[in-house]
Parts: C-alpha cells; structure tokens; sequence
C-alpha cells in the first residue's frame, strides 16, 4: 500500500470538522491564522473578555501545527557569541533566555490547563556528523542541562554508528502535536472566541480608528489585527512577506515494529536530531511502536511521495535494522525561517506578528503566540527580548525563495566535506 500523505498524527487527532459561523461586522481582535501561534494569542485576548475573531484560509489547524515532529526545545539558532556582536551583551542573554522560557511556558500550561498529549520531558540526543561538531558540542556542554556523550557511549543514546558522538540536550522534550493542538482549541472555543474556517483574510486596510479585514464572506471592523501565519504567510501583507523564508520539511513514520527493535534503536526514548546544516530529526511514537524520522530530501520543493522514499533510504542508511521497515505516512509541512535565524515579533500600526520560529515552532510558536496576545490587551508582560532586533528582508526578495535550491545544495556539500 501506499503511504498516507496525512499527518501521522491526524489518524488519531483528525482536524476538526466546524462549520465558520457568521463573518461579524465588528470585533476586538481578528487573529489571521489558526495554528499555535493564533490560538495562543486569541486565548489571552478572549480571556481578558475581549471579543475575539479567528480567521484561516483552511481547516483549522491543518498547517504545521498538526504536521511537526512534536519536538519541543530551549533552541535559538545564532549563539550567544552571534548574538553578542549582532545586538549587544544585554540583547544577547535576552534572547537567549527567551529560548529557555519558550520550553517552561508550554509544559506549565499543558499542565495547568490539563491537555492530555503525550507531553514528556525526555530530553534529545543531538548527534555530531563530523568530529568538528561534536568539539563543538564539548565547547557547549555544561554537565547538567547539556552532557556530552562520546562516540564509544554513543549506542547507549542511538543505535547506529554513523555519528561521532553528540549530546543530551536534558531541557528538550516531545508532544502530539496533534493532541496539543485539540486541547489548546478547546480551550479557545470555551473562551468564546468565533472561529471561521475556509474563510481567508484578502485584505487588510490599517486605518486611522481601525483595521478592516476583508474576507470572501464579508469585512471585520477590529480594533486590533494579529498575523500568525508563519510558514504560510503569502500576499496578505508584503511586508511580512518579504521577511519569510517558506521552507518545506517532510517526515515520515514506519509501520508499527517490534518493540525490541525501537528500544534497540532509542534505548532512552529521547528525541534526537543531528548536526547538519540540512538536518534529520526522528523520534518514537508515543506509543513506542512507530518511528518518525524528518528532514529535507532535495534542493527544491517536492511532493511528498517521493520525499518519503528518499527519506526511507537517509532513514536506513543511519539504521540499517531499519531496512525491512514499511512506512505507512509520509507528509509535509512549511516551516519560514528569517534572514538572521531569529525569531521575530511585534507590531506595525495595529498589525500585530509573531513568526519565522527557524524549525522550533512548538514551543516558540506557543510563547510568542501567548506574549503578543498580551500586549494586543496592554499587559505590559507581552513584551520580549525578540521584539528588540529588526526584522531583516534582503534585496529583490519578494517572498518566493528562488535561492533556495542553490543554498540546500551548498550547505550539502558542506556537510559532505564536514565543514
């Protein structure tokens, strides 16, 4: 049979089937996009008793919300160092910090508000590809949240011998994204907020008393507008649009194994991803019976059938046990990425955004979500240290990344030649 090209997780958590209410003609808050990010904002909005709109050109939550690894992590991709030289020391700790929070803030409110999705503080293994990345990895490792684990101890975290040693990342941790995402629309539908599926927003007109948003079913008056579209930011608004990077990431998930065999393959259960610049990331189902393993298979875009058989072929070359493995999902999604590697948020008029979360959208895209719900409410607690650099876009840059293909081959090579 042929892999479904659905999310893994969908066979348990399909996306909900609403029907869009009525388009308001008034409302608080209009929220453009119904992923993490979106539903995070809306929720404090709505709780503060404001009246709150959710706009999404689709099915709710049918983006990468639902289509990710269900890897959580403390990451922000420049380091400290980068950081330092780009902003200042002050700016630098900021961000840094900001990482750490983004993991905390996702396990205390899955805890607080009691959504059962697999959440588990399992930690990850980051696998060194080149004897240069794990002497990085030693540079970084600090005993207690990051441990070094050389390459003859290597099989105690993974089993296969391609990499040279890695670390345990102690902070990071994993999630049906799927469930998560249920959980965190219920709370939102309890809230009150309208929710309006198959309901694109074509227009936003930023006036002086208020942003008109218009939709194929009618125009919303609203004090305040929130972009939360990330990966699948288009023409809406050109000024964001410049600033993303839409990349697609594909993953795929084995038929149910032999439990002996995923416990021989990830002896802890941890989540685990390599050093690459083209990285592969894969964990264990929640279940402990499937193995789900991403990455990028090709310079440019393609469809998700033949990313999953390049996939299985990267899959069994790291583990050759793998080898008999059927693949029952192979699927994708569109993560955005930014000039610096940064996420970014922050406002321009009454035009609120929070995107471009760099592969860390789980927790980053739920904590930003959540901080710009607070300020669109004037909670002085929304601001963060991300607000503080500009946003860059680049020259002739118009939203397609026609450079892509070029740089994914380059950064291949460099892998290859272990640079």
């Amino acid at each position: 049979m042929e892999p479904k090209t659905t999310p893994y997780w969908w066979d348990f958590t399909p996306p909900p089937a609403i029907e869009p209410e009525a388009v308001p003609a008034k409302a608080d808050a209009v929220i453009v996009g119904s992923g993490y990010t979106g539903l995070h904002a809306a929720l404090r909005i709505a709780r503060a008793g404001r009246r709150v709109v959710i706009l999404e050109k689709g099915v709710l939550g049918e983006g990468c919300s639902t289509r990710n690894g269900g890897q959580i992590s403390t990451s922000i991709k420049p380091g400290f160092d980068t950081l330092t030289k780009r902003h200042g020391a002050e700016t630098a700790r900021g961000i840094v910090a900001e990482g750490v929070a983004s993991r905390a803030f996702v396990e205390d409110f899955i805890r607080a508000e009691t959504i059962d999705c697999h959440f588990e503080a399992c930690g990850r293994f980051h696998a060194a590809a080149t004897p240069g990345a794990y002497e990085h990895l030693a540079r970084i490792a600090d005993g207690q949240s990051v441990t070094l684990v050389p390459r003859e101890r290597q099989r105690e975290e993974l089993g296969t011998d391609a990499y040279h040693g890695g670390a345990v990342f102690h902070r990071h941790a994993a999630v049906d994204p799927g469930r998560y995402y249920a959980g965190l629309l219920a709370k939102v539908r309890e809230a009150g907020a309208t929710l309006l599926p198959q309901t694109p927003a074509i227009a936003i007109d930023d006036g002086p008393n208020a942003v008109t948003v218009s939709t194929p079913r009618g125009s919303i008056k609203a004090r305040d507008v929130v972009l939360a579209t990330n990966g699948y930011s288009g023409a809406l608004s050109q000024w964001h649009r410049r600033r993303i990077i839409p990349i697609g990431s594909y993953i795929i998930a084995t038929e149910p194994l032999e439990p002996s065999l995923v416990k021989r393959l990830f002896p802890t259960g941890r989540i685990a991803s390599d050093s690459r610049r083209v990285i592969y990331y894969y964990r264990v189902s929640p279940d402990g019976r499937s193995i789900l393993f991403g990455g990028r298979t090709s310079a440019g875009e393609v469809g998700a059938k033949v990313a999953g058989e390049r996939l299985r072929d990267a899959m069994c070359a790291l583990f050759p046990d793998l080898a008999g493995a059927r693949i029952s999902h192979a699927w994708m999604g569109f993560v955005a990425y930014t000039f610096d590697a940064l996420a970014h948020t922050g406002h321009r008029g009454r035009i609120h955004h929070a995107m471009g979360y760099c592969g860390s959208g789980v927790g980053m895209a739920s904590y930003l979500g959540m901080k710009m719900g607070l300020r669109v409410i004037g909670d002085p607690a929304g601001e963060t240290a991300l607000m503080r650099p500009d946003f860059p876009t680049r020259p002739l840059y118009r939203g397609d990344p026609w450079f892509l293909p070029a740089a994914v081959t380059a950064y291949r090579a460099l892998d290859r030649l272990g640079l």
